[in-house]
């Protein structure tokens, strides 16, 4: 087509989609590989028939056609020497030709069905080997022994001519047999020759197929796809200005549309998210100088506010000492409440300068047994330990990267929270496991103490969030907060078991390497916390 009838084809055309186009590609092909397949199964199966006619009919035939011409050679030879000699030994050869005969006759004509031309030769055959025996084989058979067969001396001339027809007639069946068989024989080299023609045509046409299909897809998947990608890449390489040119079927214009549509999109979008870094970046700078000031403040709080503290302690201390039983019970009850606050802010102000510093100053990573360190703390809250009464097992325990200090800071505060929240006048019980749970280890901390209620098991991980009072419990409320912290920071999780309910089960988890590796602040050594620990 040409001028205005191809345009609505080339249209039409157009609009298919990948899918449409495989389809339609897919379908050709099956049909055409059919059809091949049709023709190459039908020459195969004519190949094979002329093959069995020519293994299992016509060559079978010819040798059992000589065959009976030899058993018919046989019998002439025995009845002519029985004949000529009255021996019964030359009727031995005749009977076994016979028998021959019978056998090679019932062959040829179980071979030669549905062929009427050579079954009619069969019959000439049999008709004149008919005729030879009952003008000559039998009755000279039936001669007596021991003397010559007059019949055979009457018969002589009859006889050699009855049998060369006989032969003649043979002659002829076999020359018709073998003239079947060189046509078959011919029939099956044309009909090969014609085989290997139509495979080799079925080859080049699964070839050009194959090129069909493959350019095909080259052109209409591979090369758009291509292309797309280029420009993607180029886009994506910051370029937001490169246009997406659609091209392949229409499903791949509909993709290339779309992203250059983002591509639109993005680049609207850039101008806001510009401006909305900017913001970022102005809150990112007064975050720092937050940062600073809170480094500022744990400086002061470690010193500047340290020293006035144990200065005001000192002196309460020393106003109790010297004045305690001098004053009126107000005053000794005033001078009480003062050292005690002295005391609980020194432990406070410590408290929270190691929690501030859990990832910043503490951030020495290696291997850490946790088996020694786990020794270390229960060295360390021994006395605890003893007067309590508990008992603390735990199982082998993992070695991590980690930081050893964190590490005992956490085994510190989870079981001096174990023995510290123990039941009233029982002494208490512990036990630590540690299992892989695929990438991370998992921790727990059972004990059989007062226990944590549900509705709490969140807030007891916040900081200054206490349970009880001061009075029954001391501790600044820091101790599980800290460990949240320390667990985080190592890559884990940390929780209690809500349906653990004969005391307190607490569960985290530790990677065998954390995540991330904090740089250091820069922040004065203090006092290290912890020896209190709270929840």
């Amino acid at each position: 087509m040409t001028g205005d009838e191809g345009m609505p084809l080339a249209r039409r055309f157009s609009t298919w989609t990948t899918r449409r186009w495989l389809r339609v590609g897919v379908t050709a092909s099956l049909i055409v590989l059919t059809l091949l397949g049709t023709v190459g199964a039908w020459i195969l199966g004519r190949s094979a028939s002329i093959s069995d006619e020519l293994v299992d009919v016509r060559s079978p035939a010819l040798s059992t056609s000589y065959r009976l011409e030899s058993a018919l050679l046989n019998q002439e030879t025995g009845i002519r020497g029985y004949g000529l000699t009255g021996t019964t030994q030359f009727l031995a050869p005749y009977r076994q030709g016979l028998a021959d005969e019978r056998t090679y006759t019932a062959q040829l004509t179980e071979l030669l069905s549905g062929d009427r031309a050579a079954l009619a030769d069969l019959k000439t055959v049999k008709d004149a080997i008919g005729t030879w025996q009952e003008r000559i084989a039998r009755p000279v058979a039936a001669s007596p022994a021991g003397a010559p067969s007059a019949v055979a001396s009457r018969r002589a001339t009859e006889g050699k001519a009855t049998f060369d027809a006989l032969r003649k007639v043979m002659n002829d069946q076999q020359g018709r047999l073998r003239a079947d068989r060189l046509e078959t024989r011919e029939d099956l080299a044309a009909t090969m020759n014609l085989r290997n023609w139509v495979f080799a045509t079925i080859a080049a046409v699964i070839v050009l197929l194959a090129a069909l299909i493959f350019e095909a897809l080259r052109r209409g998947i591979t090369v758009p796809l291509t292309q797309l990608g280029s420009d993607a890449r180029t886009i994506a390489g910051g370029d937001f200005g490169h246009p997406i040119t659609p091209t392949g079927p229409a499903d791949l214009r509909r993709v290339s549309a779309e992203i250059d549509f983002m591509r639109r999109r993005l680049v609207r979008e850039l101008a806001f998210t510009e401006e909305a870094r900017l913001r970022l970046d102005a809150q990112a700078a007064d975050l720092q100088r937050s940062n600073a000031e809170l480094e500022q403040f744990a400086y002061v709080a470690s010193h500047d506010l340290q020293e006035p503290l144990r200065k005001v302690s000192s002196f309460t201390q020393l106003l109790q000492r010297r004045y305690g039983g001098q004053l009126d019970a107000k005053a000794d009850q005033y001078i009480d409440y003062a050292v005690d606050g002295a005391n609980r802010m020194q432990i406070l102000i410590n408290d929270l300068l190691a929690f501030s510093r859990v990832g910043r100053v503490h951030n020495d990573l290696h291997d850490v047994d946790l088996n020694l360190t786990m020794e270390r703390t229960l060295s360390a809250l021994s006395i605890g330990i003893e007067e309590s009464g508990a008992v603390i097992t735990h199982e082998p325990l993992p070695t991590l990267v980690a930081d050893a200090t964190q590490m005992g800071m956490l085994w510190q505060n989870l079981i001096g929270n174990a023995v510290k929240f123990r039941r009233p006048g029982t002494a208490p019980h512990i036990h630590v496991t540690a299992q892989r749970d695929d990438a991370l280890w998992r921790f727990t901390v059972t004990d059989d103490g007062i226990g944590i209620a549900p509705e709490f098991a969140e807030k007891v991980f916040v900081i200054f969030q206490r349970l009880h009072t001061k009075d029954s419990y001391a501790g600044s409320g820091i101790g599980l907060a800290m460990c949240k912290k320390i667990v985080e920071f190592h890559g884990g999780t940390i929780t209690t078991d809500p349906h653990y309910r004969d005391g307190t089960r607490i569960i985290f988890t530790l990677a065998p390497e954390p995540p991330q590796v904090p740089g250091p602040s820069i922040l004065p050594e203090a006092t290290r916390a912890g020896a209190e620990p709270t929840r």
